[in-house]
């Protein structure tokens, strides 16, 4: 049996003909950037996200950079975050001139273990960025306490985690800024890149979207330099319809990690594998990702092993970002994070998107059990 990764093709289906009827009517109105169908889209957002405003953007990469950029954020400033999470999270802070610094993560969630976030605070810090991993949220109170004691800026990367919630409050709407990414890839998710960003007052959405189009006010009078980060409307258009199926696509998608809890446990893999853990707090897991752990130096070899049957696996992430080339002007040697490193080498993320079955999951962790065996 061939199991992707995901499949993409069994969302679409579905939802074909309303998807074409939205592209023909940007097409025939021939607005592509901005306008009323990015604007609908922003309303729609926000008040799925819970939050008093968004803006589209191009992407959740650019949306982390334009968070930082509407704080001032520069040169000489130091940003918190994680060393395990997907490259643009820390990528933005150096791209804004800044310098990011690491706190390493809680080692079943994944995410920043606020036990260690002060510890991290200069009195060059200006900035928190959190990351919801996989699906789940960081533990927010705590993370948001240190913040307001230090006069810093919270920005939640989101980028995973739309509809996520942490003690009844969706992700994007704790911190200052939230920041969404719409790659095909994740829970929803464009025909290419796409983001946003929410904001809890009215004048950082103004700003952002000043931002966002070269930092002009109006019509070529630049008040800030800014970039390029307008959401084409095709994109808007795509995500409207596609929000409406969200809640259920994620609701499928916690029906399959419960169904992989109950087979890995009746596989009798313990002390091999761990499967994902919701947090102790009060959470809502939209499970982006199903990612196992797999003990004993074994993660590599059960990848090839389930590549080599035809079924999609990936690993997230393989390299702790302190130990990545890029940064290596950060001075970050093996051992500084080991809860992030231990992770490198462990994780392994199984297919659990809403349209896979009952029958693909039994033989994944099949395949699993008899490697390990």
């Amino acid at each position: 049996m061939s199991i992707p990764l995901l499949d993409l093709r069994a969302q679409y289906a579905p939802l074909k003909e309303e998807i074409l009827k939205v592209i023909s009517e940007v097409c025939d109105s021939q607005h592509f950037i901005l306008g009323p169908k990015v604007e609908q889209l922003e309303q729609e957002i926000a008040a799925y996200c819970r939050s008093t405003a968004a803006v589209g953007v191009t992407s959740g990469s650019d949306a982390l950079i334009v968070a930082l950029m509407a704080e001032g954020i520069k040169a000489g400033d130091e940003v918190i975050t994680t060393p395990f999470t997907f490259f643009a999270t820390v990528g933005a802070i150096a791209r804004v001139g800044a310098t990011p610094v690491f706190v390493d993560i809680d080692p079943v969630t994944f995410n920043l273990d606020p036990a260690k976030l002060e510890a991290a605070v200069t009195e060059r810090t200006r900035a928190v960025i959190p990351v919801h991993l996989f699906g789940q949220m960081a533990d927010m109170d705590p993370i948001m306490a240190v913040a307001r004691e230090h006069n810093l800026v919270v920005i939640e990367d989101a980028c995973q985690a739309i509809g996520a919630e942490y003690r009844g409050r969706r992700a994007g709407s704790i911190g200052d800024y939230g920041a969404f990414s719409f790659f095909p890839s994740k829970n929803l998710g464009c025909f290419g890149d796409g983001g946003a960003v929410t904001c809890n007052t009215r004048e950082r959405a103004d700003l952002l979207k000043i931002l966002r189009n070269h930092g002009q006010s109006r019509t070529y009078i630049h008040d800030y330099v800014g970039g390029n980060f307008r959401l084409d409307a095709l994109q808007a258009a795509i995500l409207s319809v596609k929000l409406r199926e969200l809640d259920n696509w994620s609701a499928a998608r916690q029906r399959n990690a419960a169904e992989y809890h109950q087979m890995f446990a009746a596989a009798g893999l313990d002390g091999k594998v761990v499967t994902p853990a919701e947090a102790s707090y009060p959470v809502r897991h939209i499970y982006n990702q199903y990612c196992i752990r797999v003990k004993n130096g074994r993660r590599d070899a059960l990848r090839e092993h389930l590549l080599s049957k035809g079924i999609g696996c990936a690993i997230y992430y393989p390299l702790s970002l302190h130990l990545q080339n890029c940064f290596a002007y950060l001075g970050g040697r093996p051992g500084d994070f080991p809860v992030s490193e231990a992770a490198t080498s462990e994780v392994l993320a199984l297919p659990i998107y809403g349209e896979s079955t009952t029958d693909q999951r039994a033989c994944v962790v099949d395949a699993i059990a008899k490697f390990l065996a």
